[in-house]
């Protein structure tokens, strides 16, 4: 099976998961919800809970633990798209090839659903942590620590004001560390968490965890500084949402900083230092057994992927 046959057949899983943790549309918060789904159920690569499986997996987790981690994750992520593409913000009317939700729904609701996509995550992953024995609990409260931290102020949400608040002080260039700062924080955070949660919810060690923080960082890098490159170079039609939104912004870029070569130059350098730490650790963890080598192949795959994406 190729790897886009695999990612494909990933993906669907995960949607199927994703279903089985959505809110009924129903009572009088019912076109609240119906807004928190439209924008869960428009598509997209479903990256984030796919790296929380594959993590899980590479670690040795069994059962089904990480499920309500995948979804939250999810919904964590939905609930960014959805903030990102507000008139306050972005102002982008579509994503994944659909109007945006405060396009379909009114700006009220685009920002009412994405809140609640925010603290419906954590209530979908509280609700699993308090069914679960000592163990499983307390690996789940040690994953939900890492969702919390990984996106709050200090994270994903913490990284977005600083990139708004230089986006609307038109002029002002960016240095490379400031850069970096919302790089890391609003794009590299949301896919260290996921790869971390899996980690922990499967049992591995604190060395393990900070390693699988570090692929998460450098592979966020890559994939945002990519996003850099795609928004110049890519289509509407092909990327699934408006290109050149970073120049009508006159938001500074790794592309503006050391242009598309230079750039490209970046998402290689630390797509290799990812895959790296990641080939370590599974060697470390296939026990000299031929199943065990093949823990954390597809996640290396998708890292790569990730990386020379074109859309």
């Amino acid at each position: 099976m190729s790897f886009k046959e695999k990612l494909n057949r990933k993906t669907e899983e995960v949607n199927q998961i994703l279903k089985s943790y959505l809110p009924e549309e129903k009572g009088f918060s019912e076109s609240l919800i119906r807004a928190m789904n439209y924008s869960m159920t428009a598509g997209g690569k479903r990256i984030r809970p796919i790296l929380l499986h594959e993590s899980f997996l590479l670690f040795g987790g069994e059962g089904r633990l990480d499920e309500p981690f995948m979804a939250a994750i999810e919904m964590i992520h939905t609930h960014s798209l959805i903030h990102d593409d507000l008139p306050a913000i972005d102002n982008d009317e579509y994503r994944r090839g659909k109007k945006t939700t405060h396009a379909a729904f009114g700006e009220a609701l685009g920002v009412l659903s994405g809140d609640a996509l925010l603290n419906y995550a954590y209530e979908t992953a509280l609700e699993a942590v308090c069914s679960r024995a000592a163990e499983d609990a307390l690996r789940g409260m040690n994953a939900l620590k890492i969702l919390s931290d990984k996106t709050g102020i200090y994270g994903m949400l913490g990284g977005q004001s600083v990139d708004v608040m230089n986006e609307k002080n038109q002029g002002h260039a960016l240095s490379g560390q400031e850069l970096d700062y919302i790089y890391k924080n609003k794009t590299a955070a949301l896919l260290e968490a996921p790869l971390m949660a899996g980690a922990v919810l499967a049992g591995a060690s604190r060395e393990e965890t900070a390693l699988m923080e570090q692929v998460g960082r450098y592979t966020g890098l890559a994939f945002q500084i990519q996003d850099d490159i795609l928004d110049l170079i890519s289509t509407t039609e092909e990327l699934g949402k408006p290109v050149h939104s970073d120049e009508k912004n006159q938001k500074t870029t790794y592309v503006t900083l050391c242009g598309i070569d230079g750039a490209a130059a970046q998402v290689q350098a630390l797509t290799e230092k990812a895959a790296a730490i990641l080939d370590a650790l599974m060697q470390s963890n296939c026990r000299g057994t031929a199943a065990g080598s093949e823990k954390g192949s597809f996640l290396r795959e998708l890292i790569l992927y990730m990386a020379l994406r074109k859309k």
